[in-house]
């Protein structure tokens, strides 16, 4: 779709694609777990909807208020999830890590809302499971996407 435009070295078509046409985002109504990672500072937050059966992963969605970065990881990330089981998601994140390595640290505390959005779902599976009545689960993040907490970050 986006082969002919000329895209700046640290932007791949990949990247675009998720960018422009941002893959599971919204809500599921269906899901069984609900999880929130939360940015206290700059009250960024990113929402995971999952909906897990046996171990798998049926389907997935996110929502954030946060910025393109975390759409983009979130839109990646639901896609590498989707329709796998609890393991291999869990690779997922360190698989992701490591093809976002070049990213600044900012972009990393994107990635990480995300992930820990995730994780906030299957804690509140294993919570609903263990027999509380929680509606969803929320995890609150140890750095903040805000530019000048970030350490190496060029805007400091």
């Amino acid at each position: 779709m986006f082969e002919d435009v000329i895209l700046p070295k640290e932007l791949n078509p990949e990247t675009l694609e998720h960018l422009m046409s941002p893959q599971n985002y919204g809500n599921l109504d269906n899901a069984n777990c609900i999880g929130v990672g939360l940015d206290e500072k700059t009250k960024e937050y990113v929402i995971f909807y999952t909906l897990l059966g046996a171990e798998l992963i049926k389907d997935v969605k996110f929502a954030t208020n946060g910025c393109q970065d975390t759409v983009v990881i979130g839109s990646m990330f639901t896609q590498m999830i989707k329709g796998n089981d609890l393991e291999y998601a869990n690779s997922a994140i360190q698989k992701m890590n490591k093809k976002l390595v070049e990213m600044t640290e900012q972009q990393k505390a994107c990635a990480d809302i995300v992930f820990t959005a995730f994780l906030a779902s299957m804690k509140n599976f294993e919570n609903i499971q263990n027999g509380a009545e929680e509606e969803l689960h929320i995890l609150k993040m140890k750095n903040s996407c805000e530019a000048e907490n970030m350490k190496g970050d060029s805007n400091e």
